[in-house]
This record gives C-alpha cells, structure tokens and sequence, in this order.
C-alpha cells in the first residue's frame, strides 16, 4: 500500500507523431523500470498495428518508481491514452482517472487539433496541465512560436514549458520534477465504500473481463465481492494486479492506486469503459460521474471474398469483438454479396483498425461496402426509425423527413492551403463557422459539415489538398433535415442492393452518372446487352449500357436477296432478347471494389 501523498498519476497529450510514445519510453528507461535488454521503441504500444502506425489504439497504465530531488520516494502512474478522435471517450475516462497531464507539442509543427482537442478535455476534467516543447533538436525547431501559439490557441501559460528532446533524452529529469512539483497528490475522501474508475478493459481466456481501474475511495481487495454500477453484474475479485511494464499480482488497491481487476465476469460488454466498481456488500450511493453508452458514429458491411469463408468471418468476429466492446455486428444477406455483417464503428480509423486486425489477426480476406452514418428517418405514421443501411430505406411516399448527422471540424492548416480547404469543405456541403489566423502563417478552420460527407475520403482529399500540413478533429454535433434520397443501381432492371446510397438530392445526378459510366468501363461484355441505370424511386436520372458480343451470322451470305441477311439478323436479335430475359449479370470482385470507391 502506496501513501497517497507520495502518489502521482498523470497521462500524456499529443497529436499523433508529436513523441508521446517516444518520451514515454525514456520516462521507462530513466526510472528503469525496464532492463537494457527488455527494453525496444514504443514499449507501450505492443500491438503491431500501433508500432506500424505510430498511433495508441488501447489504453495502458505503467507504474514508476522515482527517487526525487528531495531524496522521497515517489510511486509514478502514467497513463498512456489513445490520441485519436474515434476513441475521445476513452480519452476521457483515461484522464478522469488522473490529476495531470503533460501537453507534449512538437516544436516544429506547433500546436494541431487534437492537441488542442484532447486539451480542453483535460481542462474539463480540472487536471493540472503541465506544457512540454518536444522536439527541440531538429533544425526547424520554433520554440518561442510554439510557446506563443500554446498560450493563444489552448490558453495555458507556456512560460515555463520545458523544453525537451524525448529521442536524445534532453530535459527529461526536468519532465520527472515538474510532475513531482505541479501534479497533485490524488485526494483522500473519508468514504467507507470503494469506488474505483475503470479506464479500459480486455479479455482474458482464463480470468475472463479484465478492468483497469483507478481507485477514488476505499480499496479494493482480494475475495472482496464487487457491483459494476452500470451493468449491474456482482463478481468476486480473484485477481488484482498493477503493471511495472511487467504484470505483479497484488492483495489491495488502495485510494490513488491504479492497477487491474479480474472478477469473474465472462462478458466484456459487462465490464464497460467509466463504468464504477464499488463493494457489493457497501455499495456507494453515487456512481462516479461521466459514464456514457457508447453509439457507433459509421456503419459498414464485411463481407467474405469467398463466400465459403462466412463461419470463419463469423468466429474472428465473435473474437475480436472478445477485446473490443465497442464493436456492433450484426448478420445481414446481400444480394449481390451474399452471407456478411453489418457493422458498426466509432469511426473511420476503428473501422480500418477493424479491418486490418481481421485480415492480419485471423487470415480474412474482406469485402468493406462503402462507409455509411445513420440516418434518423420520420415516417408519416409519426415513427422516427433510425437507416443505417440504405436498402433498408422505406418507400419514398411514407417518409415524411430524413435527418442526417453532422458533426463539427477544426481543421489546423498553414496560411497557403487555406482557399483549397475552404473550397473543398464547401464542395462538401460545409457551414463556416469560424475561421481565425493564430500566426501570420497558421490558421484554424472551423466548419459544420453533415458526417456522410467525411464518412467517405474528406481525410484524404484534406490530406492532398494541404500536401499533408493540415490537420483534423471532429465532435458530433446534431440531426439537421436534408432533402436526401436513395439512389438505387439497376442491372437489367434488378437493384444491385450493395451499391444503394443515401444522398443529398443535388447530389445525386452527379453521384448516380459516376457510378454508371465506371459500371460500363467494369463490367464485361455479356452475350445479350447489359442496361446499367440510376434510379431514384421509379425515376431514372442516368443510364449506360454494355453492348453485347455479337456474332457475324451473315458471313455465310454471299449475294442474293437481301431478306436472306435480314431473317439471319432479326432471328439473332430475338435471340438476345431471349437471353437478356432469362440472363443474370455477374459483377466480378474486382469490379465491386472499384465500384465502392467511385465518388468517394
């Protein structure tokens, strides 16, 4: 058991590739908490994914032992957060459970949104922030622009930011001192109920729901029944444990503590992130605050490449889904795809770290229909049901409104590529909300935008438009009513349900001839004519067609009367009439996927 006061727990914040993995590393090697042979790059990123990437997708707590300049003994929790938009919520509960943080920014780049993003969190949650200017060794290193744009942008005194170079291991004793002197010491409640925090949690085969708690009041022991405030489930706590990187088993957390509980609980759904853990003998009146259900924000359909792969993709499902919580799956049938899964994301980087975790973890070869968002649809009985599949989308005469998400955007950009990304958020049915220069050469851009529209490529195209400079955050904002329709692609009359979309209706001319004239470039040639046609309702708004093979039936003519030719041709033409009836059009594989890619 830790004395409160010699306890310090602290994250740290970054923007992706700011060195938040790098410091965290030499925080490690100066407390040594790892040997010199233990020790690799990104030691608290162990996924492959993560190093690759250079992102943290989960959450990990490290506990620090650090002899101070005042010879105290003092016990470290860093707290290694996620820095991506689609995971803010873990974010939160992440920094709920600590008193500081460190605001780590590149001195080269200055201060990007989710920075400023993951900031003002910390702000809410009343941490002690501590700025840190990383980064300071490379030749394009502006500190004292940094600093300014720390102090104009977040609001935080940046006087005496430490100036560091995590990868050099410069100023890093100061990093260790400043959270030892500014961080304060987690707050004793006299409260006879446990209360701790969980922050994250995982799968274990053997021990089952695994939670990484904070604890905020009274302890949690070993054979201690526990309640899970949200879910309502009751364990036993067979396991606790605290982690030096390295796993070491524990009888009692106490107040401050951070570390894991296992409990005998078999589902992770059970084990929620900000959810409270409390004594199921004494249970604490109030939950600790900030608990939210989770909503998936993108909706996509997985698919198997060979569709005797369904039950292979159903059970790498089932276990991913063991170490993810937030993922939604649901089976769905597709005409033109067969056997798959709706599922649904907290956004578009989980749904590609989805996707590369099925294809690299368990061997699936995938089929991902294009992103879609849900949409709130009014009937004209009075029902609001919510669309997140379009073949789903009632008849166009029993809806009565359709209300799309929108979402918020702060875009960091430098002053030249300001014009193309206003230019390319108004293509995409933007709002300007704010646009304010923070240096003669940095701008932020503040703009509502509807999500299906950055549900598709907005990233990318930001990312080109800005030569890679710009940068993006986003928060969900409301439902607005648009004049959206459903844009149906017909083969030879029959909708090819997979490449049904909801569009804006300005839209949809220019979306539907794109689809068309690729679908005629992809398909191949049949032996009767191939009629592709864009539709909304029974209202056809573009149309191409694959012309058929067609064999010389009058070679054998030589001469003669010219009913001989005649009767050949119009026998031949009866014939493809014939075969366009009773013929099926086969979209090859390689065509979808182009498909799901046009217009994006």
């Amino acid at each position: 058991m830790t004395d409160p006061a010699l306890l310090r727990n602290f994250s740290i914040i970054a923007h992706i590739d700011h060195g938040k993995s790098t410091l965290a590393d030499r925080l490690l090697e100066r407390t040594e908490a790892l040997s010199p042979r233990e020790f690799k790059d990104q030691f608290l990123d162990s996924m492959e994914l993560e190093r690759e990437r250079g992102i943290t997708i989960k959450a990990r707590a490290v506990r620090l032992n650090y002899i101070a300049r005042d010879g105290r003994a003092y016990v470290f929790n860093l707290i290694d957060t996620p820095g991506h938009v689609d995971f803010a919520y873990e974010v939160s509960r992440s920094l709920a459970a600590c008193e500081g943080a460190l605001l780590v920014v590149d001195a080269s780049q200055g201060v990007e949104a989710q920075t400023v993003a993951n900031a003002y969190l910390a702000i809410e949650q009343g941490l002690e922030l501590i700025p840190v200017i990383n980064k300071i060794d490379l030749p394009g290193a502006e500190v004292e622009r940094t600093r300014q744009e720390i102090e104009e942008v977040i609001g935080l005194s940046a006087q005496d930011a430490i100036l560091i170079s995590a990868k050099l291991g410069v100023g890093i004793d100061d990093v260790l001192e400043a959270v030892v002197r500014r961080i304060p010491a987690p707050r004793v409640r006299a409260m006879k109920s446990a209360r701790a925090l969980i922050f994250d949690s995982w799968y274990d085969p053997y021990a089952g729901a695994v939670g990484l708690v904070r604890v905020f009041d009274g302890e949690l022991r070993v054979g201690m029944k526990v309640l899970l405030k949200a879910s309502g489930k009751v364990g036993e706590i067979a396991k606790l444990s605290y982690f030096t990187p390295h796993e070491e088993p524990a009888d009692v957390l106490s107040v401050g503590e951070v570390g894991s509980v296992a409990a005998g609980i078999r589902n992770l759904a059970d084990m929620r992130v900000g959810d409270t853990v409390t004594g199921a003998d004494e249970p604490a009146g109030e939950a600790l605050s900030g608990f939210k259900e989770l909503k998936p924000m993108v909706f996509a359909g997985l698919y198997p490449v060979d569709a005797n792969q369904y039950e292979a993709l159903r059970e790498a499902i089932v276990k991913l889904r063991l170490n993810d919580a937030s993922l939604v799956c649901e089976p769905e049938t597709s005409q033109a795809l067969g056997f798959g899964f709706r599922a649904g994301f907290l956004g578009l980087l989980h749904m590609d770290i989805v996707q590369e975790r099925l294809e690299r973890e368990f061997g699936q070869s995938l089929i991902v229909t294009a992103p879609t968002v849900g949409y709130r649809v009014r009937t004209r009985d009075g029902q609001t049901v919510v669309i997140d599949n379009p073949a789903l989308m009632p008849e166009a005469g029993e809806i009565d409104a359709i209300e799309e998400p929108y979402i918020l955007a702060t875009m960091h950009i430098p002053g030249e590529y300001l014009g193309a990304v206003m230019g390319l958020c108004e293509a995409r049915r933007g709002k300007q909300r704010e646009l304010r220069f923070i240096s003669p050469k940095r701008a932020i851009l503040v703009y509502e935008l509807p999500m299906a529209e950055v549900a598709l490529d907005f990233y990318d195209r930001l990312k080109s438009v800005s030569q890679g400079y710009a940068s993006l955050d986003y928060e969900f904002l409301d439902f607005r009513v648009n004049p959206l329709v459903k844009l149906d692609i017909k083969l030879n009359g029959e909708t090819v349900d997979a490449l049904s979309a909801i569009v804006h209706r300005d839209k949809a001319y220019e979306r539907g001839r794109a689809l068309c004239e690729k679908m005629r470039d992809l398909i191949p040639r049949q032996m009767f004519e191939v009629v592709i046609q864009a539709a909304i309702g029974s209202k056809v708004i573009a149309r191409e067609s694959v012309k058929p093979m067609r064999k010389n039936v009058t070679a054998k003519c030589y001469g003669g009367d010219i009913t001989r030719k005649r009767k050949l041709l119009e026998r031949q033409k009866e014939g493809k009439r014939r075969m366009k009836q009773l013929g099926r059009v086969e979209v090859p594989q390689e065509a979808f996927l182009a498909l799901l890619r046009v217009g994006d």
